[in-house]
């Protein structure tokens, strides 16, 4: 595909899209119906695509509209990329600007635009983050940052980036965690790499990476919200014994053939088996939440959240916890996380969970800033022990 032929794609998607598609189901479809459409085709579009959703007020405006064209000319535009050169109609390219769409467009002044973030969020998110909220905004602006863990059972940092190299892979240290890495080139390799597919390394964020780290001990182990497995795994590695359970069994398929690969036993539970298995030393509860820090992976969950689904993201934070602590030994630790950066998902979580459970005290609390090294993140350590 030209380049010019991969805008014009990126264009069907975002108006697929505006038609009430998910980005991910657009892209998909987009695929399937492309076959002619190469793995390196497939990832320019997609990031052509990605680009404008963690941008789209921004290009919204500079592009003169909200439809998949404009949007993308604003894209460019904000790219300082010749738009005239890809809009030729040669090619499969889309059709020359008109000269209503040359003339169209104004650089961002709304708040919100400059942001890119709705106006209706603006207030909560100033108000979580204070002086933070521009530079946090700004970042969420661009594309996240790819990162390792490595399995401390089976390798070093040191040797587990030695072993990238070997494939072309350049990774170096994150600063976030001991176990982290940051991938600088060549990504789109690592799936089919030795590393990974010999547990070596897994992909997940570094911040979350490090709200394990910070874990009290306990060797009996609960993931309580597992998803994926990502902590899970982070967990045994740590030598710990771990069961996983979501109320989405489903999230966890992946699970078995990660952690046998990983080298490590994590047993899946239903909401049943975990009442025979209680108490744990150790309940993690990584709460599904807004992923307000994580929106440069998912940048979709930006123009999604309404504030009727914040509340009942808040409501189901508040029950996660209450249907966790039971699951506590006397003795243990309940340990709050989330991929948010709003004070409602967050602080406030813990200050009414407090409020609504006697004896139980915060030890501990952290956000992690978006920054260029990690996603936003927060964790509270609860526990009925005074320390």
């Amino acid at each position: 595909m030209t380049p010019g032929a991969r805008v014009a794609a990126a264009i069907e998607i975002l108006d697929t899209m505006r038609r009430g598609s998910a980005a991910e189901q657009a892209l998909t479809r987009w695929a399937r119906n492309s076959r002619f459409a190469g793995s390196k085709d497939r990832a320019a579009v997609r990031d052509h695509v990605f680009d404008v959703l963690r941008r789209r007020r921004s290009a919204a405006a500079l592009g003169g509209g909200d439809t998949g064209r404009a949007l993308m000319i604003g894209a460019l535009r904000q790219r300082g990329e010749d738009v005239s050169a890809l809009f030729t109609g040669e090619g499969h390219a889309p059709a020359p600007l008109s000269d209503a769409e040359q003339a169209a467009g104004t650089p961002s002044l709304r708040k919100g635009e400059q942001w890119n973030l709705p106006d209706w969020l603006l207030p909560e998110f100033e108000r979580s983050l204070g002086e933070g909220a521009p530079a946090t905004a700004l970042e969420l602006q661009s594309r996240a940052p790819v990162t390792l863990r490595v399995n401390a059972l089976k390798s070093s940092r040191d040797d587990a980036i030695a072993r990238l190299a070997t494939e072309s892979i350049l990774a170096v240290p994150n600063p976030l965690s001991d176990t982290a890495l940051s991938l600088m080139d060549g990504a789109r390799k690592l799936r089919n790499a030795a590393a990974y597919r010999d547990g070596i390394v897994e992909l997940q964020d570094a911040s979350s990476q490090a709200v394990v780290d910070l874990l009290p001990e306990g060797r009996r182990a609960l993931d309580h919200c597992a998803g994926g497995g990502g902590k899970a795994l982070a967990l045994a590695a740590q030598g710990r014994r771990v069961r996983a359970h979501d109320i989405d069994s489903a999230r966890m398929q992946d699970l078995p053939a990660r952690a046998d690969r990983a080298g490590v036993e994590i047993t899946r539970c239903t909401a049943a088996e975990l009442n025979r298995m209680t108490p744990f030393d150790l309940v993690l509860c990584d709460a599904p939440c807004s992923g307000s820090g994580a929106w440069r992976r998912a940048p979709e969950g930006k123009w999604t959240l309404t504030q009727d689904r914040l509340d009942h993201l808040c409501d189901v934070q508040d029950e996660v916890l209450d249907n966790a602590a039971p699951l506590v030994a006397p003795n243990g630790w309940l340990v709050y996380a989330t991929c948010s950066v709003l004070r409602c998902e967050n602080e406030e979580r813990v200050i009414d969970f407090l409020h609504r459970n006697a004896g139980w005290h915060c030890t501990f609390q952290r956000r992690f800033d978006v920054t260029q090294h990690g996603d936003g993140f927060f964790t509270a350590h609860l526990t009925r022990v005074k320390l």
